[in-house]
């Protein structure tokens, strides 16, 4: 599903202890071997030699495997005496051995990964914060929206909570809308109110602003459930059906959203092709909703890896990518032989170890119903006979939500994919060439067995890294505005969701939850629209590029050795709470700004005055780059051989101490020259501005992906950085504003109804249709509006 990161990578195993090894002398430990091997096909049999020579045994090596990545890194982790770890760093090739830390499973490991624990002080006035969401709606009955303790809405609040279909608000929940214009309602899957009948509203608001509960999915990963701000108000904007989300609605709920009082907008949801600013409703809501005061947080996409792919790109919103915490999921799948494999589901069905037979689904063919064994291969519903799969593992050939394999002890099916996927039987996804191992198994043995094991959470030593179908950059209107802006965690979050939601991505599934684990940039796009709600709630009067450049600013730089596409993956990094509320310095931005930005794009006055709804105008017909937008990163954008020459003029505030100077420290490789002029500032008040250049020179460029490097403000106690990004890039997917690709689906504007996409990943199973992208799940990616509820 991912690129190959370019680095180094993990492979996890452990080592099941044998008679001559007393069980409390092994301690599980990681094994770093460095760099991606070049046969990476090969690496879990070098891993098992190595294993065998040190326990003396090929069999007490095979049996110990329980985690194994083949993309990135080298390494595994097993339990080891202290003499066999002793042994195993001699051995050729091993960098170091450390211990495993065990991972306290938390639900919300998320905000703790970030270094915003629960025990953190909050501030009062995060009562008075309001956190409005577009999304499928919310539940409201769900713990995580009690108002026990709450005091009525702030005096600021003029909404109101369309309470249809027995709906109702409370302190917690004070607002709520649902848009229907273009009657996209279906009553089969819809309710006709704010209800959220999809989960996906219900995950992202919790996620953002939910009160702190405890929650599992049946038992895994049981803690506390939390959001940024427990104590924030929620305003619900329910702008998405069954079918879709029309720009219709998107805009009308902006502008409710926008009246209503709201402080923050968090919009997990996006077009899958681009537009010109003008053209692009959500472009247009985050502009009024900028003009007011309000910064939107926006989900970035989920069609990574590919480069040029990222969705709301607006410079004045705020672009959030996907990125790991620090655990994983790990169901393996065991065979009679003891050979374990590992695999990636959501299992919560034990099996008590017990062995079935191995079944391939291609050769239990319901030859009484039509199929063949080419369609038995799928396992569609109907098309494998059920006295052959009764009470064996099935192994389908393709990964498939529809799958049904009636009476079966489990199903195996073959896809390597970044999130771990539930399904309502015991189900392990393993990678596809461990697939091909486990037909050989079973084609070379009399009797083939295997079993399934319950998933098992495991710590990600090697978190945070961006995920891989996280969508990537540059911009493809303005690419010399980097985008996304930062990330954020989005893989398998465990947040409140709706009872008619869906307990897993099967159709066949009539199990309810009131939590649920889902992946995408709808994920973590609510942490940084609850982040934004803390830093607001301490900076009451701070504007939306304010709080934006303070989360930038202060986020923590990624490692581009295992993101291989670097700023395009992560922006500015990933985000970090407690530093955003005291950045230091901010780059701000007025309307003035980005009118002036958008007439430098080539947009006339016309245009500008369809974005910013107002009778802005543009100083003069000069086209320019967006380099003098003050924005918190720089990005230079270059045609294959153009000379490499850019000035960036950049102001920022002081909002750290009065009485501070400022150095300017600049990192790039060697080719390009960085020049800041100053490279001091001093500041005698908290308030007041200085200005400053960042000039980019060098030789020109061909076929460069990005070169990365960095410009840091720091005066002892803050450090403000700012990530450099100068790349080769082909001209704006629209060489004039007025060029329009006629072929696909965009937003069109408030008056044409286009739709726009929710941005998880739990639809990836849902088509079944071929596409030409080489993801996860064997290629097999949604081509529905919103391929994610369990119809």
């Amino acid at each position: 599903m991912a690129k190959l990161l370019h680095l180094s990578i993990f492979f996890l195993a452990a080592l099941v202890l044998q008679c001559h090894c007393a069980e409390d002398d092994r301690k599980s430990h990681v094994v770093y071997m460095g760099d991606r091997p070049k046969d990476a096909a090969s690496v879990a049999s070098t891993h098992h030699n190595m294993l065998a020579e040190v326990l003396g045994s090929s069999s007490e090596a095979r049996e110990s495997l329980i985690y194994s990545y083949g993309k990135s890194f080298n390494g595994f982790v097993a339990k080891l005496s202290d003499k066999e770890v002793a042994r195993i760093k001699e051995m050729e090739g091993v960098v170091s051995v450390f211990p495993n830390a065990q991972l306290q499973v938390h639900t919300t490991r998320s905000w703790d990964f970030m270094g915003l624990p629960e025990s953190h002080p909050r501030l009062s006035a995060e009562g008075d914060v309001i956190v409005g969401l577009l999304d499928t709606g919310v539940w409201p009955e769900n713990p995580s929206f009690s108002d026990e303790g709450f005091d009525p809405p702030p005096a600021k609040w003029k909404g109101i909570c369309q309470g249809a279909n027995n709906f109702t608000c409370n302190k917690k929940v004070i607002g709520a809308r649902f848009y229907d214009l273009e009657n996209i309602f279906d009553p089969r899957y819809d309710i006709k109110s704010p209800r959220d009948t999809l989960g996906h509203g219900s995950h992202t608001a919790s996620t953002a602003a939910g009160i702190a509960t405890n929650a599992s999915y049946f038992g895994l990963a049981g803690g506390v459930a939390r959001g940024g701000v427990p104590s924030a108000r929620i305003a619900v904007y329910k702008v998405c059906w069954a079918s879709g989300c029309t720009s219709a609605d998107i805009l009308a709920a902006f502008e409710d959203a926008i009246a209503d009082g709201v402080d923050l907008l968090s919009v997990s949801l996006g077009s899958d092709f681009p537009a010109p600013y003008h053209e692009d409703v959500i472009a247009i809501g985050t502009f009024h909703a900028m003009k007011n005061g309000i910064l939107t947080s926006c989900s970035a996409g989920n069609s990574g890896p590919n480069r040029r792919q990222v969705s709301n790109y607006a410079p004045w919103a705020l672009t959030v990518a996907a990125s790991t915490i620090d655990r994983i999921f790990s169901t393996k799948v065991v065979l009679g032989n003891g050979q374990i494999f590992l695999g990636n589901s959501l299992n919560i069905f034990d099996l008590h170890g017990k062995t079935f037979p191995l079944i391939y689904s291609g050769d239990s063919a319901n030859y009484t119903a039509g199929a063949d064994p080419e369609l038995a291969a799928w396992c569609f519903p109907g098309t494998l006979a059920p006295l052959i799969t009764k009470g064996g593992v099935v192994m389908c050939d393709i990964p498939n939500a529809l799958a049904l394999v009636q009476g079966s002890a489990g199903v195996i099916m073959p896809v390597s994919i970044d999130e771990s996927i539930p399904f309502p039987f015991p189900l392990s996804l393993i990678s596809p060439e461990d697939y091909s191992q486990l037909l050989d198994y079973m084609r070379s043995t009399r009797t083939p067995t295997a079993t399934i094991l319950m998933t098992e959470p495991v710590k990600d030593v090697m978190a945070p890294t961006v995920v891989s179908f996280s969508s990537r950059g540059p911009s493809p209107i303005t690419p010399d505005i980097l985008k996304p802006d930062l990330t954020a965690p989005g893989l398998n979050i465990l947040a409140a969701w709706s009872p008619l939601g869906g307990a897993s991505i099967s159709p066949w599934d009539d199990r309810t939850v009131d939590y649920f684990v889902i992946s995408g940039t709808s994920m973590s796009c609510p942490h940084v629209t609850g982040v934004a709600a803390f830093v607001k709630a301490a900076h009451p009067s701070w504007s939306p590029a304010a709080i934006k450049s303070a989360l930038m600013t202060t986020a923590t730089t990624m490692d581009s050795r295992k993101n291989a596409d670097a700023e395009f993956a992560y922006g500015s990094g990933q985000i970090d709470p407690l530093k955003a509320l005291n950045p230091g310095l901010i780059y701000n931005a007025s309307e003035a700004d980005y009118v002036n930005f958008l007439c430098k794009e080539g947009y006339n006055t016309t245009l500008v005055r369809i974005i910013s709804g107002d009778n802005s105008t543009c100083p003069s017909n000069e086209l320019g780059k967006a380099w003098d937008l003050n924005y918190p990163t720089f990005a230079l954008s270059l045609l294959d051989g153009e000379t490499v020459i850019a000035t960036f003029p950049r102001t920022v505030t002081n909002v750290g101490t009065p009485n501070s100077t400022y150095y300017a420290r600049v990192s790039m490789p060697s080719q390009f020259t960085v020049t800041v002029q100053p490279s001091v500032l001093s500041f005698s008040r908290v308030g007041e501005e200085k200005t400053f250049t960042v000039k980019i020179t060098g030789a020109p460029i061909v076929n460069t992906p990005i070169v990365s490097g960095s410009l840091e403000w720091t005066n002892g106690e803050y450090v403000v950085r700012s990530p450099i990004a100068v790349f080769n890039n082909m001209p704006s997917i629209f060489s004039s504003i007025d060029e329009q690709p006629q072929s696909k689906p965009k937003f069109k504007g408030p008056w044409e109804g286009s739709t726009s996409t929710i941005y998880h990943k739990k639809g990836t199973f849902k088509s079944m249709q071929r596409t030409d992208r080489t993801d996860g799940f064997g290629g097999l990616v949604s081509n529905s509006r919103l391929g994610y509820h369990k119809h």
